[in-house]
């Protein structure tokens, strides 16, 4: 920050009061009076004229002309700077500095903070590491950015919009960076062979959540699914275009995260079957679309500040952590569903077994929830917090998260003859409780269990 300039401005020269009066007392000017009086004795029309008299005019013509050499020889005095009116707020380099006099420094911008110091608030950890990148290793930094997201949260508003959180999905989803003209292209050709069916289910996603229905429309769902079942078709059949193709070095997002996803291996599997429809596929083949695919792509749709955004993420989560979830049969959901009924023996033996006995199988009561990793139970915002955490360490850990959601209700399920008519429908999500039993549970489940859990999917 510079001084004011008004400081370093040259005086200006003393008062020129003076040396007027002792010029007009010289003798010229003396006997330029003389003749200026003779001559205005003998004007006729003095007394009625209103104009100053010559002497008068004379005498101020006198002044400006003394004044005019007097500054002609005066150091010239530089314009001060004219500053416009700011519109905008005012920025920290525009601030005053109290010390910028005697600190020969404060003039320059003060250096930038360490981008994660020890004292810094988790949450400005966290949003740093999102907008710098990694300051360490990599994986390091990638821990302790779950840790974060787990302990801390994102910072949400009541409808749970997060400036940060497509960014996050998209860095623990390991995602790659592709041109926006990739899905316009996609958008571009039209109905895919699955349209039919995704018109069917679109009307009706999130039908009852005010939110969604505020912010995400029935066209844009339309639109990215309709693009996803593109994609899934050209990987099914082996026709890649050069406009809808993404970039073979980064296909598989950052190369030192590819371990990140368990599925990871599936998201090259092109099968050379000429189905078109993924609901009539069989159960080892790919789809492109099955019911439920709509719930499962709202949260993104409305999490993302783009379609694009939401596309390249939903086709990443589809394709490399539940593919199983996509395919005709669906056998990675039905893998699910049996292992919410193994977990939960493990986790409540008392509770499993009244289930049992009750003839209460998760198939009756958690397919939903298995396939849309519980999208389909409001509130929205408690969902985008559950997804946070899944994101974050596997979303095989939905399976865990349905039986969390069980052990919250267990009193009343115990209570209840008729256990049925309560599991219909879930109460509301408590994200928070719902991790923390979670977190909990995942300590009894015996190695092997978990690793069913992680390759369920696949």
């Amino acid at each position: 920050m510079t001084n004011s300039p008004i400081k370093h401005a040259p005086h200006l020269p003393p008062s020129t009061a003076a040396t007027t009066d002792h010029q007009l007392r010289s003798p010229k000017s003396n006997r330029g009076l003389r003749k200026l009086q003779s001559a205005h004795q003998l004007s006729s029309n003095y007394a009625a004229s209103n104009t100053p008299s010559l002497i008068s005019q004379q005498r101020q013509q006198q002044q400006r002309n003394t004044s005019s050499s007097h500054h002609a020889q005066a150091p010239q005095i530089p314009p001060l700077p004219t500053f416009s009116a700011h519109h905008r707020t005012r920025s920290n380099s525009d601030a005053v500095l109290p010390n910028a006099a005697t600190n020969p420094t404060s003039s320059r911008r003060a250096a930038a903070p360490r981008k994660n110091p020890a004292n810094q608030n988790p949450r400005e950890e966290l949003e740093a590491m999102v907008r710098q990148g990694p300051q360490g290793e990599l994986q390091a930094e990638l821990a302790r950015l779950r840790h974060l997201v787990l302990c801390e949260g994102l910072l949400a508003d009541s409808d749970g919009m997060s400036q940060l959180r497509i960014y996050v999905w998209l860095i623990l989803l390991n995602a790659p960076t592709i041109p926006t003209d990739s899905y316009l292209e996609l958008i571009g050709r039209g109905a895919s062979p699955a349209y039919s069916k995704i018109r069917n289910d679109t009307f009706r996603t999130l039908a009852t959540n005010p939110l969604f229905k505020r912010r995400v429309s029935e066209a844009s769902l339309i639109r990215l699914l309709n693009a996803i079942a593109w994609k899934l078709h050209d990987a099914k059949t082996d026709k890649f275009g050069d406009s809808t193709k993404i970039n073979a070095a980064t296909e598989l997002g950052s190369p030192e995260l590819q371990h990140a996803s368990p599925a990871i291996k599936h998201a090259q599997g092109p099968s050379t079957t000429t189905a078109t429809d993924g609901s009539e596929a069989g159960g080892t083949e790919p789809g492109i679309y099955v019911q439920g695919m709509n719930v499962l792509c709202a949260p993104f749709l409305y999490a993302a500040r783009s379609e694009a955004e939401a596309f390249v993420a939903f086709h990443i989560f589809v394709t490399r952590d539940c593919p199983g979830y996509v395919r005709g049969a669906m056998d990675g959901v039905h893998k699910g569903l049996a292992l919410v009924d193994k977990c939960l023996a493990i986790v409540d033996p008392k509770l499993s077994a009244y289930l049992q006995s009750k003839h209460m199988k998760a198939e009756l009561y958690a397919f939903a929830s298995v396939l849309t990793m519980c999208a389909c139970t409001p509130p929205l915002p408690e969902v985008l917090q559950i997804w946070d955490f899944l994101f974050a360490y596997g979303p095989h850990l939905n399976i865990l998260s349905i039986c969390a959601q069980l052990v919250i209700m267990r009193e009343t399920l115990l209570a209840s003859p008729s256990p049925t008519k309560l599991l219909r429908s879930f109460p509301p999500l408590q994200s928070r409780l719902i991790i923390e039993i979670t977190v909990s549970n995942l300590r009894k489940i015996p190695a092997d269990v978990y690793e069913e859990l992680v390759h369920h999917a696949e």
